[in-house]
């Protein structure tokens, strides 16, 4: 329970259908970010409410556990919440583009958090994500795209052990938002107007290249270089670029320029027009299966950011825990600038079958 209205009318929902309910809600306070001697950073202050899980989250958590009849319990994360933000910061520094949501809940929320379970003797691990959860006719849990499709979260659950499917909890997969806010409306919880979270938890809006290279020390500057290698002008840090970007390049050349690669051994950031921006092909590693492993290659949707479409493609599994994608769909049906450090997601329709890491 986050202190948010998806969790609490999730609970809400589990109460009413007779699930013997214990609230947890997640500390993982994020440090502030201090200076390093060689970064001379100022020092820029924890956020306070742009993410979940501040002071206010909880007693709202509070609030919510009180009136559905609950206890709630908080459980202490933040030795394991440094390791999504060390996470975070190595991503960066390799020029790659992270997402910590999508680690918070392969190792928090649908990690640790069945660790606690097992230790109180629950059953099933709940929260509120917009996504849901059907068992196929040979008996295999499936994860399918939430039924509101503009709050679909299942993108950001593809790395949960295929085995946890069956002890997960998403009530209301099943529900539009505006649904779940006129139910906590209806039951009286404090959450019911509150606004959902919007940035990542543990660094304000703008402020991820200071945390980076507080994390990370050492200078962080480079050039910005065409595909040609033409020096068009410097920058602070590469963690202020991610594939696919126009605007805040810092150089001004009379054409529009993105950034098409990140060379982070040498710090240097590669521009080119938009025809040069990577969006046919991809590797990604570290791959997810949350059906059984495919033999060969078959047609699918991949998306490739959490807030883009999936686009039709032939998807080729490796035998190296890799697969390669192709996308088919031609210049109106592409998946958008390919960053590397983002989540590959396959689809079937509206079932997930698997995802990884976006190499290259």
């Amino acid at each position: 329970m986050s202190g948010g209205v998806d969790s609490s009318v999730a609970a809400a929902v589990l109460v009413e259908q007779g699930y013997d309910c214990v609230g947890v809600f997640m500390r993982q306070a994020a440090p502030a970010l201090l200076p390093t001697a060689a970064s001379n950073l100022p020092v820029v202050a924890a956020p306070g409410h742009q993410g979940c899980c501040s002071a206010a989250d909880a007693l709202d958590a509070r609030r919510v556990a009180d009136r559905l009849g609950i206890p709630l319990y908080p459980l202490d994360l933040t030795g394991d919440f440094e390791r999504i933000i060390d996470d975070f910061a190595n991503e960066y520094g390799r020029g790659r583009t992270p997402n910590p949501c999508v680690r918070c809940n392969a190792w928090l929320k649908f990690g640790r958090l069945f660790d606690h379970a097992d230790a109180i003797g629950a059953s099933h691990v709940a929260t509120g994500h917009y996504a849901r959860l059907t068992i196929d006719p040979a008996g295999w849990p499936s994860l399918r795209r939430g039924l509101d499709a503009d709050r679909d979260q299942s993108y950001v659950l593809f790395d949960i052990a295929a085995e946890r499917l069956r002890r997960m909890l998403l009530p209301i997969g099943g529900l539009h938002k505006r649904d779940v806010r006129r139910r906590a409306e209806s039951l009286g919880l404090v959450t019911a107007d509150k606004p959902d979270s919007q940035e990542i938890c543990f660094v304000p809006p703008g402020q991820h290249a200071r945390l980076v290279a507080a994390r990370l020390g050492g200078s962080r500057a480079g050039e910005i270089v065409d595909s040609h290698g033409r020096v068009l002008g410097r920058h602070e840090g590469i963690e202020q670029f991610t594939v696919g970007q126009r605007h805040g390049l810092g150089i001004a050349t009379g054409n529009r320029l993105y950034v098409i690669r990140i060379e982070a051994a040498a710090r240097r950031v590669v521009v080119g027009p938009r025809a040069e921006v990577p969006e046919t092909e991809l590797v990604a590693s570290d791959v997810r299966w949350l059906v059984p492993p495919p033999a060969g290659p078959f047609e699918a949707e991949v998306q490739c950011r959490a807030q883009r479409k999936a686009a039709p493609a032939v998807v080729t599994p490796r035998a190296d825990a890799r697969f390669g994608v192709r996308f088919t769909g031609g210049p109106e049906a592409t998946p958008g600038p390919i960053s590397p450090g983002q989540p590959a997601v396959v689809y079937a329709g509206d079932q997930l079958l698997g995802g990884g890491w976006i190499e290259g």
